[in-house]
């Protein structure tokens, strides 16, 4: 089966279990996102599993699925759906709300309340046309509110593993509500066989392509630092997996907006972005120290210290 294939999304008007499909909100390479209407003609937004290179749709509802791909699709459909289970029981508001999830079509859905207004990644763009320039203001208010939902996911032993302006959206009030957590399918505590990796360039921290046994908040802190270095620029920094091999120049935070952004704002995305995960803020309660109004981007020594300790302890065995 090919790597790269186009999958189709079912028509509008599908009966699906209790809704009814309306249009496709987006696609990836692991799943498609419907609006759909449950019986109360209710707005849902709902997320279908399709990773694009183990199954295909051409028509019909069900995809086929080669015997050699089958059981890695059957693996991520089971994370997916134990995905699906845990965030059901977050209560957050910057976290999207997972109201269902079912099998159907020999594949699972995850039903998420809809929520209306736009990606920061649109935000960004709107601001770009305009030739304006986003407020530190309006960026620590929205990192620090969504933050708040990223310390719940990782309370519940989860990761994103994909955050980045195109997954965050701003409702309408201009709350932060985190979206799509394809990637949380790679739970910290989880085993077994794995799908590749589906990283985005520009986002995914560098242990993601080269260490995944290495992966953890620190690993969102990565995508954070870079999602607030997008809105800075207007575009995201070079992949991490570049940076490493040294063939594309990174320009530092602090250099390429000294004097437009308080130093201590530009410290903290640099300190987010280091390539050395140990050099980063390594829980979301230390980042969001530095965020706040006239913190300091302080080291989080405890932690780094009992990682140093146990990654040094793994070696001499």
């Amino acid at each position: 089966m090919p790597s790269q294939q186009s999958n189709q999304p079912l028509p509008c008007g599908f009966q699906l279990d209790r809704y009814r499909i309306e249009r496709q909100l987006s696609v990836g390479g692991f799943s498609i996102v419907y609006l759909a209407y449950d019986e109360d003609d209710m707005p849902v937004a709902i997320k279908e599993y399709l990773p694009n290179a183990l199954a295909l749709r051409a028509e019909g509802s069900v995809p086929v699925i080669s015997e050699e791909h089958r059981s890695a699709f059957r693996h991520g459909m089971k994370c997916f759906f134990e995905e699906g289970r845990s965030l059901a029981h977050l209560n957050h508001p910057n976290i999207v709300r997972v109201l269902n999830f079912f099998r159907a079509n020999e594949t699972v859905y995850m039903v998420m309340v809809y929520e209306r207004g736009r990606t920061l990644h649109e935000h960004i763009q709107h601001v770009r046309r305009a030739k304006g320039t986003i407020k530190e203001s309006f960026v620590r208010s929205v990192f620090s509110r969504l933050l708040n939902g990223l310390r719940e996911v990782h309370a519940q032993k989860l990761l994103h593993l994909d955050i980045k302006p195109a997954n965050i959206y701003l409702r309408n009030d201009g709350a932060p509500v985190l979206l799509d957590f394809g990637a949380a399918r790679q739970a910290l505590a989880a085993d077994g066989p794995s799908l590749k990796p589906m990283y985005t360039p520009g986002f995914a921290a560098p242990e993601q392509y080269e260490a995944p046994d290495q992966l953890g908040p620190w690993t969102d802190i990565y995508a954070v630092g870079a999602s607030i270095y997008t809105m800075l620029g207007g575009t995201m920094p070079p992949a991490a997996s570049a940076r490493l091999a040294n063939k594309a120049e990174f320009v530092p935070a602090g250099t390429r907006w000294a004097g437009k952004y308080s130093q201590q704002l530009l410290e903290t995305v640099d300190w987010c972005m280091q390539l050395d995960y140990l050099e980063r803020p390594l829980s979301v309660f230390a980042l969001q120290k530095a965020l706040a109004e006239g913190g300091e981007p302080q080291r989080d020594a405890s932690w780094a210290d009992t990682l140093s300790r146990r990654l040094k302890g793994l070696i001499g065995k």
